[in-house]
């Protein structure tokens, strides 16, 4: 069997039994189930107090992004686009460790929830602005056609064409900010003069207008999520999860970290631009920040497993993880989690930077796949602890 075969299958088969025997037994009725439950509940609400601080944290770079912004379109300069650029990749620094709470329809990814207009990849660049070959591509350059550019023409747009139609969100400030990357061993070099009157670039004032409308919906969006995890607030999301069953609060918790782990992060996100040896499918192809998206990804797991995230000032945000759950029903289990999860992280932290060149070179391609087969280990295990918390859960993406 082909390694992408073998891929491929371990990828997108969602883990019901276990090799040739039964399922690993779920707690017996005579198992404390008092304590189980208080445990689980003490867990979500640990949950609930990251996933609040980690946005808080995301809403407050994303700011800080939008005043730098708005600094380098009233004066761009050389030195006003590197501090955007700068402000960029420390915006990614919390909001990577946000994307495990995605995948079982909470704020974020649920029914008008604003993840495609936040996250989404990969961009077709010229869908917003010009390309190499194509110096009058883009919503920027057909003034014709969107004679205006605003969040809600943003909003309308986005994906409208299919899913690369990407308007809004990170990568599209990252292509604004970048360019298109044809370096080997560094980002892209989009001139700060493409936003000068009379510069690198036609319609520098309708570039400037993308740019801030784009980081406005940016803000705008965070501050949903926010407010959706609000503590000690009624009719909030975070209430409604809160009052949720404890298994039911830990299993829609453990889908989100096995749909992460298992596919978006060890499939999407890292194989098949493995797979492709292509940069177009990196997650941050503009910048080269892959590297930090795959690490901060992989640590947002695991802060919900250990109960325990580092905010930007310092602070220690921690209480009961999911490592104490498990501890009470399959002590063994918790021990190969807690080491399967620093393999995790060792492997991540290690990976070739930029990504892009990683993919590519033979000195370098075995240790990104052995890191796929780590996450995708990592998937499994936490469909093996809900199966013995007695729950189910599909670590597939959904459709």
């Amino acid at each position: 069997m082909s390694t992408r075969v073998s891929v491929l299958i371990r990828l997108f088969v969602p883990l019901v039994l276990w090799g040739c025997g039964a399922a690993p037994t779920a707690p017996a009725a005579s198992d404390t189930p008092a304590d189980l439950a208080r445990v689980q509940h003490a867990f979500a609400e640990t949950y609930a107090e990251i996933v609040y601080a980690s946005y808080v944290d995301s809403l407050t770079t994303a700011q800080t992004l939008r005043a730098a912004l708005d600094a380098f379109i009233a004066n761009p300069s050389e030195a006003t686009h590197q501090a955007a650029k700068l402000a960029w990749l420390a915006a990614q620094e919390p909001y990577g460790q946000t994307e495990v709470y995605r995948f079982y329809g909470g704020p974020i990814d649920g029914e008008d929830g604003p993840e495609a207009l936040l996250n989404s990849w990969p961009l077709d660049e010229a869908f917003i602005d010009y390309v190499e070959g194509a110096p009058n591509a883009g919503i920027i350059n057909h003034s014709e056609q969107y004679p205006e550019i605003t969040q809600e023409l943003l909003v309308e747009l986005n994906q409208v064409d299919s899913e690369e139609s990407v308007t809004t969100g990170y990568h599209a400030i990252e292509f604004l900010l970048w360019g298109q990357d044809f370096n080997d061993d560094g980002p892209g070099d989009r001139p700060y003069t493409d936003y000068i009157k009379g510069g690198t670039a036609a319609n520098p004032e309708r570039r400037a207008a993308y740019l801030l409308a784009t980081a406005d919906l940016l803000v705008q969006h965070l501050e949903e999520l926010v407010a959706a995890w609000e503590p000690n607030q009624p009719d909030t999301y975070r209430a409604a999860f809160l009052a949720l069953a404890p298994e039911e609060a830990t299993r829609r918790i453990l889908t989100g970290m096995g749909v992460l782990s298992k596919s978006e992060l060890a499939g999407e996100r890292i194989f098949t631009a493995l797979d492709n040896q292509d940069q177009e499918d990196e997650h941050s192809c503009f910048s080269d920040n892959t590297h930090r998206d795959i690490i901060t990804n992989a640590q947002g797991i695991r802060n919900v497993y250990l109960g325990s995230y580092t905010r930007l000032d310092g602070r220690v945000i921690e209480g009961t993880g999911l490592q104490h759950v498990v501890a009470l029903v399959d002590p063994e289990l918790n021990d190969r989690v807690l080491a399967l999860s620093e393999q995790v992280q060792t492997a991540v932290e290690t990976i070739h930077v930029p990504f892009d060149q990683g993919i590519i070179l033979t000195n370098t391609r075995p240790q990104i796949l052995d890191t796929v087969y780590l996450l995708q280990d990592q998937g499994d295990a936490f469909a093996e602890i809900a199966t013995a918390l007695g729950v189910q859960i599909n670590t597939a993406l959904p459709e």
